[in-house]
């Protein structure tokens, strides 16, 4: 399918499934480059008129609100929102029915999750919701001379049987994309030979990394995309290289998720920018990222705990734009990791392979696995390196000291899964 024809498919489907799609996309064109004061007068304000609808419309919301004396007519400030209780997924489970609103004269769409918890959530998004998160994603697109509708390849966790594959082919042709859904050789050959003629790629960030590399070892790049998207996982600084080497581009941070929204995206520049128009975003005290969207009508989510670890900042990114930019997305903080003395969170490994990075420039894929107290294994993709083992030692030495004994393993390459990475792995 041509650019234009793909225009004219994804308009069509927009009319009836985003009928303010392209109004909310003219919004935040307008909104791109406005001051900080702006934008941030802008999401107070769309916060206000957001809090009022939820205290009259939510049951769950309206005693929240009676329960804490949180007057949203009063709302003047972010912090104002310190006294309404934080929101996790296992509480729009248990109160699924009561923050549900009524009386919202839109289209609702049914929405369902597991994410990376495993815990199932439906729940009903109404248009304009669904529709700021794809006006949203086509702004983000245009830092890169993108358009959703122009011709992509898609790594998304599907391993699947021959005639269900054909379905999803079908349905992917419809939105001008294409997927790899088996990692053999003549697959990825057939794959690459598709993204000759697109404009970008996107998916699992792991699965952009595996499909890199063997672009790589193939010798079939670089091709010649525009814009290489990952999301869902952490952005491992190993993952960039093999990735310039196969796209031409390092990995673009796509970071929200489904029941949260579009929360921020990568311009060129290397700032994560956060949709200040649409999220109002808060850091608790033990450093998760609270969200609340501000057109989540259908469904209030408000001072929601993803369960990532995330820094906020100030700073103002060189490409000029006045949007909030968000540092060190450590993703989910995870499970615990036992010592003999003491626990410690998963996403200490990140610190530890984020520091041989930017210190010894080491760029490292790994994976950990813990099945005994005080005993961890390190799998390592490469061949063994002394060096690299003596910095690794003294890193894990330097946030667990003796607590546990580490072993480190060298393997070729980590099988490829169709499906999210987990960079931690225990069975304690």
């Amino acid at each position: 399918m041509n650019s234009m024809l793909g225009r004219r498919v994804f308009e069509a489907g927009a009319k009836v499934r985003n009928p303010t799609l392209f109004q909310q996309y003219d919004y935040l064109k307008s909104t791109e480059w406005l001051s900080r004061a702006e934008l941030e007068t802008i999401q107070l304000a769309s916060a206000e008129k957001f809090l009022r609808f939820c205290g009259e419309h939510s049951p769950y919301y309206q005693q929240v609100f009676r329960a804490t004396g949180f007057d949203p007519s009063r709302f003047s400030r972010a912090a104002d929102l310190s006294v309404l209780p934080e929101m996790d997924k296992a509480t729009l489970i248990r109160e699924n029915s009561a923050i549900h609103t009524s009386g919202l004269n839109e289209k609702l769409r049914l929405a369902e999750t597991s994410g990376t918890s495993g815990e199932a959530l439906a729940f009903y998004r109404n248009e304009r919701w669904d529709s700021a998160i794809r006006a949203a994603l086509m702004r983000s697109y245009d830092w890169y001379d993108v358009k959703p509708w122009d011709k992509n390849g898609y790594l998304w966790g599907y391993n699947i049987g021959a005639s269900q594959a054909k379905k999803v082919a079908l349905l992917d042709g419809i939105q001008n994309r294409f997927r790899l859904f088996r990692y053999s050789e003549s697959e990825i050959r057939r794959f690459c030979h598709r993204l000759q003629s697109s404009s970008f790629i996107s998916g699992y960030s792991s699965m952009i990394y595996e499909v890199a590399k063997c672009v790589n070892e193939l010798e079939l790049g670089p091709l010649p995309l525009k814009m290489v998207k990952g999301t869902s996982e952490m952005i491992l600084d190993a993952y960039h290289p093999e990735s310039r080497a196969a796209f031409g581009k390092n990995i673009t941070s796509e970071y929200g998720a489904a029941e949260a929204g579009l929360i921020a995206f990568e311009c060129p520049y290397g700032g994560i920018h956060v949709n200040i128009e649409n999220v109002l975003l808060e850091q608790s005290n033990d450093g998760e990222l609270l969200v609340t969207n501000l057109l989540s009508y259908s469904f209030p989510v408000i001072r929601y705990r993803l369960g990532d670890m995330v820094t906020l900042s100030d700073e103002t990114c060189r490409c000029g734009r006045n949007h909030p930019v968000l540092k060190n997305i450590l993703g989910r903080k995870g499970a615990n990791v036992v010592g003999d003395q003491q626990t410690y969170p998963a996403l200490t490994f990140y610190y530890v392979f984020k520091n041989l990075a930017l210190e010894k420039n080491i760029l490292l894929n790994y994976k950990a696995v813990q099945h005994t107290q005080g005993k961890v294994k390190i799998f390592i993709e490469g061949k063994t390196n002394q060096q690299y083992q003596k910095d690794i030692e003294l890193q894990l030495q330097r946030y667990f000291g003796d607590d546990i004994d580490f072993s480190t393993l060298y393997i070729d390459r980590f099988v490829n899964e169709m499906k999210k990475k987990q960079y931690f792995e225990t069975s304690l």
